[in-house]
C-alpha cells in the first residue's frame, strides 16, 4: 500500500506525540494515509557523551524510547503496518496524557509499562520480550537512516515524509500544543506550502512556551515561555549542577 505521509517517530518524544495528534487531525479532515515508522532517539546520539551533553535523565529515556521501538518493529514484522499508528497512541499516550507526575520517566519503556500499552491496543502482552532484543536494533537504526537520508543529518524526532518516497521531507513541525480542529489542516498547508519552496532550508526559534501536556502539569492557554537552548535545557546539564 502507498501511503501519503510517513511519520517517523519515538515514543519517548513529548514534540513528536504533540506532532502526531495534529497529524492524526490533519487525516480524520483529508483522504490522506498515514504510515508510521521508526526513528530512535538514543541512535541519533550514539556518539554523544551523556553524561556531559545531555540532562541526566535523557539516558534511560532515550533507552526507553529505543525498547519501546523494538517492540513496534515486532509487531509489525508480525502482523503489519496496521497495529502501530495505535500501538503508539498507547505507549505515548500512556505517558504524556496521563496525570502530572513528577516521577513518569521511571516506568518508560519497562515490560510493564509496554505490555498495557499492547493490552490496550488489542496486541499480545507476549510482543513486550522484543525491548530486551537488541537484534531489533537493525531495524530500527535502517528506519532511522532512511529518516536522516531525507532530511539531513542535524535534526530530531519526528520527521514527516509527505508523499513519499520522493516528496517533501522535513523535521517538525516542532509544536508546544495540539492544534484546534479548525486549524489542523490549515496548518499543514502552511507547513507543506514552505517545506516546498525550492530555497527553504530552516525556520527556528528557541524560545517557546512548555509542552502543553497533561503529565507536565496543568494545561493553560497561557502558558510559560522559556529559552530551550540558551536556558531551559542547559540550565539541567551536569556541569550546571
Amino acid at each position: 500500500m502507498a501511503f501519503d505521509i510517513e511519520f517517523f517517530f519515538d515514543p519517548v518524544c513529548p514534540f513528536a506525540w504533540i506532532t502526531s495528534r495534529w497529524i492524526v487531525k490533519v487525516q480524520e479532515q483529508t483522504d490522506y494515509s498515514v504510515d508510521w515508522r521508526f526513528i530512535s532517539l538514543r541512535i541519533l546520539n550514539k556518539d554523544k557523551d551523556y553524561a556531559t551533553e545531555f540532562p541526566p535523565e535523557y539516558e534511560h529515556g532515550h533507552t526507553a524510547g529505543l525498547r519501546m521501538l523494538r517492540v513496534c518493529a515486532a509487531v509489525r514484522k508480525d502482523l503489519g503496518n496496521d497495529p502501530i499508528g495505535a500501538l503508539y497512541a498507547e505507549l505515548s499516550g500512556s505517558t504524556f496524557d496521563a496525570e502530572p507526575n513528577e516521577a513518569y520517566r521511571l516506568a518508560l519503556g519497562s515490560v510493564e509499562m509496554i505490555e498495557g500499552a499492547l493490552e490496550r491496543a488489542g496486541l499480545p502482552t507476549s510482543y513486550a520480550t522484543a525491548a530486551d532484543d537488541e537484534s531489533w536494533d537493525a531495524v530500527v537504526n535502517e528506519e532511522t537512516e532512511l529518516a536522516l537520508s531525507r532530511t539531513g543529518r542535524d535534526v530530531g524526532t519526528p520527521i514527516i515524509t509527505f508523499r513519499p518516497p520522493d516528496g517533501l521531507s522535513f523535521f517538525g513541525p516542532v509544536i508546544s500544543r495540539v492544534p484546534d480542529d479548525a486549524d489542523a489542516v490549515p496548518l499543514w498547508n502552511a507547513v507543506t506550502m514552505l517545506a516546498a519552496y525550492p530555497g527553504f532550508a530552516e525556520m527556528k526559534r528557541s524560545l517557546r512556551e512548555t509542552p502543553q501536556l497533561r503529565v507536565f502539569g496543568e494545561l493553560t492557554d497561557d502558558p510559560a515561555f522559556e529559552d530551550w537552548q540558551g536556558g531551559a535545557r542547559k540550565a539541567h546539564l551536569p556541569e550546571n549542577n
